[in-house]
């Protein structure tokens, strides 16, 4: 029997869940419209979409988070109503977040039963050798190879995803939705969760699974719903499938040229680095950037690159080297030197060190910019809403408007808003850390434009990805950084990936 009839066979499995007419509004925005999603028992059930298209809204009604306007909930053939999040978890549904939510300061085994702790013999305590004990029967029964007494900051990435998934189990889901689970695992790791997935399947467990890496969906998912402006515009066997038809229905169109075309007049060298070492472990960085050049980094989890772009930016102390600008040499001691000196950094998690999420989009654009738009003592929210929406306007975000919360864009918009903040500032040399990490492939489109458009305008931009093929889609040059070294310093177009993987995986003797 092939592959392909092997999985047509599972699903024909038993329904685990079938939600009908889901519709869901917010104010004006209409998030979902009778959708309809069905997932079989013991099978990963892929939800893909752009951002904005419902994905996130549709899981949060399931998982209790949100509750519906309309439709209908049935778990194994039985309606339910979920107005919280603890009656969706008692009838085993369970949703695992991009951001983790994990008590970092706290032990494997606290996190797995946290809100739920097995009783101790006097009352008000706990049994922690009972915790610990169930713990391990939980990870053993599922071949999972982890500490029950280890603190959960000092774990990977991966070994955190797992904790997440042992308190599913602890909770008894049947029903687990992964949320952009890969987005910020290694490689290495990546494929022990799709292990862990597997086996997960093999037990009944059911995966509603959520991601923007299309290439992981194949050979991994059973079915797959695709969403488009909140409602569902396909759903088929992945077997049927392959990227470019999901992604012709994602976004209603084929993406022929999925990084645009450059043709960028390279200039004189805009930014120097020389020697640049910190006390966060880089040492002697040097690389220079041309004006309307757009220079990749890249390295494994790990390997430095984020701490160089935060030595630059003085979020972390240099210990020696120099940066210049336009032949200037700089004195950079903070993020606010180097925001004056006209140098941008939008960080990798745009969400906890980059945006304000509750604070309306004007603000966040308008920040670090007050003096320059002439509002160091007075703010005049008329004036400033004007300049953001002419900003706004200029890089197409989509939102209700300036007025609008951080909160309520998505994904890829909220990363155009931290665009627009250092275009306001006039920044002359950028810097972007992994800026399209959990943003869907239309969107990855429009940020590539963008960053052309950037460098047409003589911008110097250090590009920093985990995507191999972005970077060579996108940069005129790629910095290989190991081990807080750079260690290659390549032409794009006289290079290969392997090249570059090798210069960043492997220790020359």
């Amino acid at each position: 029997m092939t592959a392909v009839n092997q999985k047509d066979k599972s699903l024909s499995g038993d329904v685990a869940l079938r939600m009908r007419g889901i519709s869901k509004r917010f104010g004006p925005v209409q998030a979902l419209l009778d959708v309809g999603l069905t997932v079989r028992s013991g099978t990963v059930h892929a939800l893909v979409g752009e951002n904005g298209a419902g994905k996130s809204t549709l899981v949060k009604i399931l998982a209790g988070v949100e509750q519906p306007d309309s439709g209908t909930i049935e778990i194994y053939r039985r309606p339910y109503t979920f107005d919280r999040p603890e009656q969706a978890l008692a009838v085993g549904i369970s949703m695992i977040y991009q951001d983790l939510d994990l008590a970092e300061h706290l032990t494997v085994a606290e996190n797995v039963f946290l809100g739920n702790e097995p009783r101790g013999y006097l009352p008000f305590t706990v049994d922690c050798k009972t915790m610990v004990k169930k713990t391990v029967e939980l990870a053993k029964s599922f071949n999972f190879d982890i500490d029950p007494t280890a603190i959960v900051s000092e774990l990977s990435a991966g070994d955190c995803q797992i904790v997440e998934i042992i308190k599913a189990l602890a909770r008894k889901a049947s029903i687990i939705i992964m949320d952009e689970p890969t987005s910020s695992l290694p490689e290495a790791e990546v494929e022990g969760l799709f292990a862990v997935i597997k086996r997960l399947q093999k037990k009944g467990i059911s995966i509603i699974y959520i991601s923007h890496r299309l290439e992981e969906l194949i050979g991994l998912a059973d079915e797959i719903t695709v969403l488009r402006d909140g409602k569902v515009v396909h759903c088929e066997s992945v077997t049927k499938l392959d990227i470019p038809q999901i992604v012709r229905y994602m976004v209603g169109r084929e993406l022929k040229e999925f990084f645009p075309a450059r043709d960028v007049k390279i200039g004189d060298v805009r930014v120097s680095v020389d020697g640049l070492s910190s006390d966060n472990g880089i040492s002697d960085i040097s690389f220079d950037i041309c004006a309307g050049e757009i220079i990749g980094m890249a390295g494994l989890v790990g390997a430095g690159r984020t701490e160089i772009a935060q030595a630059i930016f003085g979020v972390d102390k240099k210990t020696s080297g120099s940066v210049m600008l336009d032949n200037k040499k700089l004195s950079i001691n903070s993020p606010a030197d180097a925001i004056s000196y006209g140098i941008a950094l939008l960080t990798e998690d745009r969400k906890r060190t980059g945006l304000c999420l509750e604070l309306p989009c004007s603000w966040n654009i308008t920040l670090p910019n007050l003096v320059a738009i002439g509002m160091k003592r007075i703010i005049r929210p008329a004036r400033e809403n004007r300049i953001v929406e002419r900003i706004g306007s200029r890089i197409a975000i989509k939102w209700l408007g300036p007025e609008a919360p951080v909160r309520s864009l998505s994904g890829g918009n909220q990363q155009k808003l931290l665009i627009a903040r250092w275009l306001l500032a006039e920044s002359k040399f950028m810097i972007f850390d992994e800026p399209t990490r959990g943003i869907d492939v239309g969107a990855k489109k429009e940020v590539y434009t963008l960053l052309n458009k950037l460098a047409e305008q003589g911008k110097a931009i250090l590009f920093i990805s985990s995507e191999l093929p972005e970077l060579f889609g996108i940069s005129d040059r790629i910095l290989v950084v190991r081990r807080g070294r750079l260690v290659g310093n390549l032409t794009t177009k006289e290079t290969s990936q392997e090249a570059v993987m090798h210069l960043a995986a492997v220790e020359e003797k």
